[in-house]
C-alpha cells in the first residue's frame, strides 16, 4: 500500500534512527537511569490473577484521568491456575513460573478502580467473553472521551493475526465503585501492510501492537503510535552506515543484526472519531539494534515531544545490549528528527542484580513511571525467584532537555490522577 501523507495535511518525513553507536553508550546500573531494587516481599494485588501491562484511563492529551473521584486502570490479566494438573510439578506442587510464562495465550482486558490511586479494587472483564474477535486481548489504551463517561478502548486483537481495534463503552460510577458497560462492538482499524510495516507472512516473529492514540498539541490532529517492525522479508534488511552510526574502530562488524528490525509506527486519523486511519512511515527505526519497541507513548513537555518505548535485553542485536526497561527519544516536532535521551536512549533500566524485576513501564506526564513486577530473586545466587504478576513500585523521574533522572520511589501501583472529570 502506498501512502500519501500530504493528502492528510501531514508533512512527509524520514524515520529517525536509533543507531548501534547510540546503543553502545547504554550503561547498566547508572544510578540516574536505574530502577530501585524491588524487594522480594512485595505485596500481590490479587492472588487469583496475574496482571502485567497497565493502562491508566486518560484523555487524548495524555493526562491520567479519574472519574467522579475514582481512578481507573486497565490491565492485561490472566487467571492463575494453582490446581490445574498441567501446572503441577512431579511432586504435585504448583509451578507458578510455568503458569506465568503461559499467560500471554489467555490475556484478557480487565479493569480496577481506586479512591487513592493505589490499593486497587478488582472490577472484572471489560468485554464479555466472545466480544473480542480473536483469542487474545493485548495491550492498548483506554481514552475517556467526554463527561458522559464514554470510553474508547484501543487494543490489539491477536490470533489469528494482529489487528489494531477499538471498542466503545461507558464508565459508570457509584459511591461504592465503578463498572464498565457497553463494550459490545469491536471495530477493526488496521493491520500491518507489508510495505511500511512487516507482516506475519514476512516474519513469523513480527510485532504489530500497542495502539496509543493522542492529539498533537501543535496541529490538533488525532494520531496513533504503535509498535511495529520495518517491512521486508526476515533477514533481508541491510544494516548500513546510517544504522551503524559513528562507532569506534573494531565495532564495524554487525554480525546477524539484520534480523532486528523494530520500529515505532504512527498513523493519522481521517475522521474526528478515530474510526478511520491512515498508516504513515515509522517515526523511529531500530534496524540492527533491537527487535522490539513495545508500548510507545509520548510525554509532551516544554514544547518538545518525548517518545518513550520499552524493550528487552534478549531482543537486542549482536554486538549491542542493554537492560530491560524504558528507552526514550526527544524531538522539537512530531515527525522529528528524534535524538536518544541520555545519549544512548536508556531512560530507566532494571539493575543488573535483578534483571527481570520489572517491565512494561509507562511514563506519565507528571513524571511518574508505573510498571509490573515480573520476577525477583529470593536468594543471593539468583537461582531462586519469586514470580510477580502484580504492580511494581512507581518511580519518579525528572525530564530536563535531553536528559532524565530517577529522583523518587513511591508505593506499589501508585497511579494518581492528573485531573478529575465529573460525569453528567
Amino acid at each position: 500500500m502506498k501512502t500519501n501523507p500530504e493528502k492528510f495535511g501531514v508533512t512527509p518525513h524520514q524515520p529517525s534512527l536509533w543507531t548501534r553507536a547510540d546503543a553502545l553508550k547504554v550503561r547498566a546500573d547508572d544510578p540516574t537511569t536505574t530502577q530501585p531494587l524491588v524487594s522480594a516481599d512485595f505485596p500481590v494485588l490479587n492472588n487469583d490473577v496475574f496482571i502485567w501491562d497497565t493502562m491508566p484511563l486518560r484523555d487524548l492529551d495524555g493526562n491520567v484521568t479519574s472519574v467522579d473521584g475514582w481512578s481507573v486502570i486497565f490491565t492485561l490479566t490472566a487467571d492463575r491456575h494453582p490446581n490445574d494438573p498441567q501446572y503441577l510439578d512431579e511432586d504435585g506442587n504448583y509451578d507458578i513460573l510455568r503458569d506465568w510464562n503461559d499467560r500471554h495465550g489467555r490475556a484478557k482486558m480487565y479493569y480496577w478502580f481506586s479512591r487513592t490511586g493505589k490499593n486497587w479494587e478488582f472490577g472484572g472483564r471489560v468485554m464479555a467473553e466472545g466480544v473480542s474477535p480473536t483469542a487474545r486481548e493485548w495491550a492498548g489504551t483506554p481514552i475517556l472521551l467526554n463527561d458522559r463517561g464514554e470510553v474508547d478502548l484501543y487494543y490489539t486483537a491477536v490470533t489469528p493475526g494482529a489487528t489494531i481495534v477499538k471498542v466503545r463503552g461507558r464508565v459508570v460510577t457509584t459511591e461504592h465503585g465503578v463498572s464498565m458497560v457497553g463494550f459490545e462492538k469491536v471495530k477493526p482499524l488496521f493491520e500491518a501492510d507489508g510495505n511500511m510495516y512487516q507482516t506475519e507472512a514476512q516474519n513469523a516473529f513480527w510485532g504489530f501492537r500497542d495502539p496509543w492514540p493522542f492529539r498533537d498539541p501543535k496541529d490538533g490532529k488525532l494520531y496513533m503510535l504503535f509498535e511495529g517492525n520495518v517491512a521486508g522479508e526476515r533477514g533481508s534488511h541491510k544494516v548500513g552506515e546510517a544504522e551503524i552510526g559513528n562507532v569506534p574502530p573494531g565495532y564495524e562488524d554487525v554480525g546477524n543484526s539484520r534480523f532486528q528490525t523494530a520500529c515505532v509506527g504512527i498513523a493519522v486519523a481521517r475522521d474526528a472519531d478515530g474510526d478511520d486511519w491512515e498508516m504513515l512511515p515509522p517515526l523511529l527505526t531500530a534496524v540492527g539494534v533491537n527487535d522490539q519497541t513495545e508500548r510507545p507513548h509520548f510525554v509532551f513537555q516544554d514544547g518538545k515531544y518525548y517518545l518513550f518505548t520499552i524493550s528487552h535485553t534478549f531482543t537486542y542485536a549482536d554486538g549491542v545490549t542493554g537492560p530491560d526497561g524504558v528507552y526514550g527519544f526527544v524531538a522539537d516536532s512530531l515527525f522529528g528528527p528524534y535524538v536518544p535521551l541520555n545519549g544512548s536512549g536508556l531512560v530507566l533500566g532494571n539493575p543488573s542484580s535483578q534483571p527481570f524485576q520489572t517491565y512494561s513501564h509507562y511514563v506519565m506526564p507528571n513524571g511518574l513511571v508505573t510498571s509490573f513486577i515480573d520476577s525477583v530473586p529470593t536468594d543471593e545466587t539468583g537461582t531462586q525467584i519469586r514470580v510477580g504478576g502484580t504492580e511494581a513500585p512507581t518511580v519518579g523521574m525528572k525530564i530536563k532537555g535531553q536528559q532524565t533522572f530517577v529522583v523518587a520511589e513511591y508505593d506499589y501501583g501508585y497511579i494518581p490522577p492528573m485531573l478529575d472529570v465529573t460525569l453528567k
